[in-house]
């Protein structure tokens, strides 16, 4: 959000004459407009949000050297970059002792795989896990995700520094950047089950999963114990 702007209210920017729908009842329609109050200031705090995040001071220095396996052999996290100055890490839950890849994470990359292509314009982003990189290769051709670069995290260095215990079966989102040659975390996700609410299943504020965003605008919402599994994102052709 721009600063130095003089925002109006959002109850006065809601009271301004706006469309109604066929027969809507008028308790519906005030309903709706104190719900659209929330829903300006919602969009008001998440760009608070996101520009607190951008304001952070500088993270800790990347010293040391993280390797991985990918389409091209042994790369190290510099190397993840590319021309970029950013770049975004998801670590997946997919390690040796999974037969198959966490259904949550491949619904997640599943949303985000036809993204990788516009992403990369402005970031790099790569998709790290603790499975060998053929299994995790495989396992990405299986999904379709032709365009998402996939790295195998072999020693589980970064894992151990970045995700949880050096085979911890969690996923993970992080942010590094790159200023002067200098290799920085900038940012991660940090939610879990000890930041969730009493009776809330732990998510991060934004979700990086459009699925739920979609779910929250039903009726139904996203319900107590439901949860996509592989059948439903596996590619269909």
């Amino acid at each position: 959000m721009a600063s130095g702007h003089t925002l109006t209210p959002a109850v006065e920017l809601v009271g301004q004459p706006a469309k109604r729908f066929p027969n809507e009842s008028d308790a519906y329609r005030k309903a709706r407009n104190a719900l659209l109050v929330e829903e300006v200031e919602l969009r008001r705090h998440l760009s608070r949000v996101a520009a607190q995040r951008r304001a952070l001071p500088p993270g800790g220095e990347v010293t040391r050297d993280y390797r991985f396996t990918g389409a091209d052999g042994d790369v190290g996290l510099a190397d993840l970059f590319g021309r970029h100055d950013t770049l975004i890490v998801y670590s997946m839950m997919y390690g040796p002792q999974r037969k198959q890849g966490c259904p949550m994470c491949t619904s997640q990359l599943a949303s985000w795989a036809p993204e990788v292509r516009h992403l990369q314009q402005r970031v790099a982003i790569a998709v790290v896990a603790r499975s060998p990189y053929p299994r995790l290769a495989a396992y990405g051709r299986e999904q379709g995700w032709t365009d998402m670069p996939l790295y195998a995290d072999d020693s589980g260095d970064f894992t151990a520094d970045f995700v949880g215990e050096r085979d911890a079966d969690m996923p993970a989102y992080t942010v590094f950047s790159r200023r002067d040659g200098t290799l920085r975390h900038f940012w991660s996700a940090e939610g879990g089950a000890h930041l969730a609410d009493p009776g809330q299943d732990p998510h991060n504020g934004p979700d990086m999963n459009p699925l739920w965003i979609l779910l929250d605008t039903t009726p139904e919402g996203r319900g107590t114990d439901w949860y996509p599994r592989l059948d439903d994102v596996a590619r269909r052709d």
